[in-house]
């Protein structure tokens, strides 16, 4: 295992994002279309929050099965925008911050994806996830 390996080796390039002006139902679809966690929510290039499926999950009843359940995530997803739900104050890496590093920050804080960022550009996104593939790879 290489000790100064850049995080830019594990982490996911074709991010997929949502733009503040997008909804919660989109956000919801992209979610389970791509079966994904995490959305970075981007202004421009500029990356400015974070929305988790864990976000969706308090505020709705995304996981429901009938139809008025549907119906209430409907009028729930109304009633806020992306910007309300999602995290604001992020913590980012750059493509140069070292995996090590990268497994540092997300073993001692409460979140379990960072943003990639590159001179205030949106240029991946690190996981949990990327990080335990990347361990079973070694062996």
């Amino acid at each position: 295992m290489k000790k100064r390996t850049p995080v830019a080796e594990i982490m996911t390039k074709h991010v997929i994002s949502l733009n503040k002006t997008d909804d919660l139902e989109q956000a919801e679809q992209l979610f389970k279309q791509h079966n994904i966690r995490h959305i970075p929510v981007v202004s421009g290039e500029a990356i400015i929050g974070m929305l988790s499926y864990t976000d969706l999950l308090r505020i709705s009843f995304a996981d429901a099965a009938d139809e008025y359940a549907l119906d209430v995530e409907s009028v729930v997803y109304n009633m806020f925008t992306i910007e309300q739900v999602m995290a604001k104050n992020l913590v980012s890496v750059s493509s140069a911050t070292t995996i090590k590093e990268v497994a540092e920050l997300l073993a001692t804080k409460e979140f379990h994806a960072l943003p990639v960022v590159d001179n205030g550009k949106l240029v991946g996104i690190v996981t949990t996830t990327d990080l335990i593939n990347y361990l079973i790879n070694q062996f």
